[in-house]
């Protein structure tokens, strides 16, 4: 199986100050497959790319880029940044972006031309279900897959995030079954709700999902990625070893 870190398991090592550079090798070390880098993150997005790109080879590492932007403006327009940022992916050598659907609903365009835009020949795109209801619902994601698919023959899929269910009052269950066919990504972490307030916890073990449960219904021989804050090296490796041990080699 491969297990990639969000880098948001750092995140008290970014308040600190520490880059995603630094973060790439502190990935390895762990004995993690790769590293999701998160956009927000940067500080000096040119050199950083750059320099996780040139690092990541260097350490055989897989590199995964989560931007908190959306596909689809709220005009219901394709995102004129998309191009930017599938060019910060190049540079550090992505195998997979990720953002949100956003106003697919009010997409009037040609979507086969708009998509052909983009360099999907070399970086798979995928969407979320983030914690809105515009791009974290069931339909709205089944909507923009089914036309994605028709629009063109490049890999577009579907990351399945069980937290953000939570955040949305979804079904994680049920999203599970409806997007199973279309799921090339997995995000992991575990959420829980003191009387109506959520949060997510440091533990796939924590929280309100069995997790393990909802795994068996979404494919295996995907990437399953740790996104949860984690306060020490010994967390970090202890929950690797609880998925892998879950999931199996």
């Amino acid at each position: 199986m491969t297990v990639i870190l969000n880098t948001w398991v750092f995140e008290a090592l970014v308040q600190q100050g520490t880059s995603q550079v630094a973060l790439t090798r502190h990935s390895a070390d762990l004995g993690a497959d790769g590293i999701e880098v998160r956009r927000e993150y940067f500080t000096d997005t040119p050199q950083e790319t750059a320099a996780i790109g040139k690092l990541a080879r260097q350490l055989g590492l897989i590199v995964n880029y989560s931007v908190p932007d959306e596909v689809f403006t709220p005009a219901g327009a394709l995102n004129p940044l998309l191009p930017t940022y599938f060019a910060e992916g190049q540079a550090m050598g992505i195998a997979k972006i990720k953002f949100n659907t956003g106003h697919f609903d009010r997409f009037t365009g040609d979507l086969a031309s708009e998509l052909a835009k983009l360099p999907l020949d070399q970086i798979e795109m995928n969407v979320e279900n983030d914690q809105t209801p515009v791009s974290g619902t069931i339909p709205a994601i089944q909507r923009f897959l089914a036309a994605a698919h028709q629009a063109t023959s490049a890999k577009i899929g579907y990351v399945y995030d069980l937290g953000n269910w939570a955040f949305t009052h979804g079904d994680a269950t049920a999203a599970a079954q409806a997007l199973a066919a279309d799921t090339h990504y997995i995000h992991l972490k575990n959420t829980s709700d003191d009387h109506g307030t959520l949060a997510t916890t440091a533990d796939l073990d924590t929280g309100i999902y069995d997790w393990r449960a909802l795994l068996k219904l979404l494919p295996a021989a995907v990437p399953f990625a740790l996104e949860y804050p984690m306060a020490t090296d010994a967390e970090i490796t202890q929950q690797l070893q609880l998925l892998r041990a879950e999931v199996g080699d």
